[in-house]
């Protein structure tokens, strides 16, 4: 097996244990019935991204000699690291502070929020396969968080539920709540001019690429 091989297993393994566990964790502690408990488990942007590079590394361990297209192809992949970058930026800037778990609970918040995101970003850093990237990948890759921040929104209206205290409308007001998550975009629009950025500089162009 080769090095990358096994370190996308890896990845894939720690990304499955970790969602596992949070999803036992959350059915456990719930205070809503079980079908609203799993809706709830799916609104949260730190699952559904952490299921996307999970996903992605699975992928990457078990069809790795498929031909890398979309979603696993380098800009593809650039897009997923951006996405787990902002869920370990958020989380641990923001949203850290405001409780303190132990036991399962900490496990299963230190691979969501840390592991995973440094996993990915090793990944990119050392085996994915290289190229310039365009800007117009920039707004391509800004539709997933903008659609997301829009499922939240009508969701939380009669549910009453927003899984992040930043996007609480009946606490903070829509006009507050608009102002977090452009702040929250704006940080997704800074990483992706990074990439893309370090992709101009030091990758070759696309259309040399082997991809």
């Amino acid at each position: 097996m080769g090095s990358k091989k096994l370190f996308t297993l890896l990845a894939a393994v720690v990304g499955w244990v970790a969602l596992i566990l949070q999803f036992v964790l959350l059915l456990q502690n719930r205070v809503t019935s079980v079908p609203e408990a799993i809706i709830r488990f799916f609104s949260f942007f730190t699952i559904l991204t952490n299921i996307l590079v999970t996903v992605f590394f699975t992928a990457e361990t078990f069809f790795h000699k498929t031909k890398s297209l979309g979603w696993r192809s380098f800009a593809g992949a650039t897009a997923i690291l951006i996405y787990i970058l902002v869920v370990g930026i958020v989380y641990n800037l923001v949203l850290r502070q405001l409780w303190a778990p132990t036991g399962w609970q900490r496990l299963a918040d230190e691979l969501l929020h840390v592991v995973t995101p440094l996993l990915m970003l090793c990944y990119w850093l050392i085996f994915s396969r290289k190229q310039s990237l365009s800007w117009s990948n920039l707004w391509h890759w800004l539709a997933y968080p903008a659609i997301y921040l829009v499922f939240i929104l009508l969701r939380g209206a009669p549910s009453g539920f927003y899984p992040y205290p930043f996007m609480d409308v009946s606490q903070l007001g829509l006009s507050k709540v608009l102002m977090n998550a452009g702040m929250v975009l704006l940080l997704f629009l800074c990483l992706g001019i990074i990439f893309i950025g370090i992709s101009r500089k030091f990758f070759v162009p696309r259309n040399h690429s082997t991809i």
